[in-house]
């Protein structure tokens, strides 16, 4: 089946309206009387993804080219002050969206979990690092992969190996890994269940006796790096298979949609930045699977 970006916007504009109206405690509290607002929730969030798979990181930008790619589609777009309002106060709307449809799909039933971290940078000057209301949450943290010092935040990743997103968190780059993945296991058990046990991928940043004891108790198998004074431990094949596919993952987050670009200044800026782009990858790997895509998580046909 052909796919492009209005298909994906139809499709996805549908099933958020649906999931709203299905779920109206989701729905920010607005007084009966007053002004109705000219742009639904399911209409500001499906503009929001489409943001980021064109590739548009400034929302004054955005909302100009808007108007003329895909006023077909919405007659109404808000003006940047009105977008940006409403779009941080849609941040709990956004983080159920992504797990609704990353289970509108079998992709989530795989056996395999993969588990990573990448740094989210906030700054670049002492400057900034002074005055920054990031300030507190945000911080000094390290990337081995790069070799470099940043500061900012990091966020913690666990997808499928198709890369579909299935829990995730935005941390402070000195908070342990190991903790943040217990965390994200403890919220969200249906994620990380399998009736056959479930296998989780991580590399050498996560090993730890206890954690590894604490994840087998809950009837999931550790593939990782082996110390080097261990002797090989099991499922080397498939770590050298996937360990890669959470690289390319978090490649995709910060080469196609511009994570690092993310232009926050203020935690809920930063954080619905952020979801949107999480939001805009399951959305991609959702409709590539519903239309019988042969690669899950491509975004060629959405990106122009």
């Amino acid at each position: 089946m052909h796919v492009d970006l209005d298909t994906l916007a139809t499709a996805l504009y549908v099933k958020i309206d649906d999931e709203l109206k299905a779920s109206p405690e989701l729905s920010p509290y607005r007084p009966k009387i007053g002004i109705t607002p000219q742009i639904t929730d399911a209409e500001l969030i499906t503009v929001a993804v489409l943001q980021v798979l064109l590739g548009h990181d400034n929302e004054n930008r955005w909302l100009r080219r808007a108007r003329k790619d895909i006023g077909h589609l919405f007659p109404y777009l808000p003006k940047q002050p009105g977008y940006n309002k409403r779009l941080r106060a849609l941040g709990h709307q956004l983080t159920h969206l992504i797990a609704i449809l990353a289970a509108d799909t079998d992709l989530w039933q795989h056996p395999i979990r993969i588990a990573d971290s990448t740094p989210v940078q906030c700054g670049t000057s002492r400057e900034t690092v002074k005055r920054s209301d990031l300030a507190g949450w945000a911080g000094y943290g390290y990337c081995a992969s790069h070799s470099r010092l940043f500061w900012g935040l990091r966020l913690h990743l666990v997808t499928t190996v198709h890369g579909l997103p299935v829990a995730f968190a935005l941390t402070n780059p000195k908070t342990d890994e190991r903790d943040v993945l217990i965390d994200l296991i403890s919220l969200q058990p249906n994620m990380f269940h399998h009736p056959d046990g479930l296998i989780l991928v991580v590399d050498k940043g996560y090993r730890d006796r206890i954690t590894e004891t604490w994840l087998n108790d809950n009837n999931i198998d550790v593939v990782r790096p082996a110390y080097h004074t261990e002797p090989p431990r099991p499922g080397r094949t498939l770590l050298r298979t996937v360990r890669q596919n959470i690289e390319s993952v978090n490649q995709t987050l910060k080469g196609q949609l511009d994570l690092e670009r993310h232009g926050g200044r203020t935690p809920a800026g930063v954080a619905i930045r952020v979801l949107q782009r999480v939001l805009a990858m399951t959305a991609a790997i959702w409709h590539n699977w519903h239309t019988g895509q042969p690669t899950m998580r491509s975004l060629i046909a959405y990106d122009h």
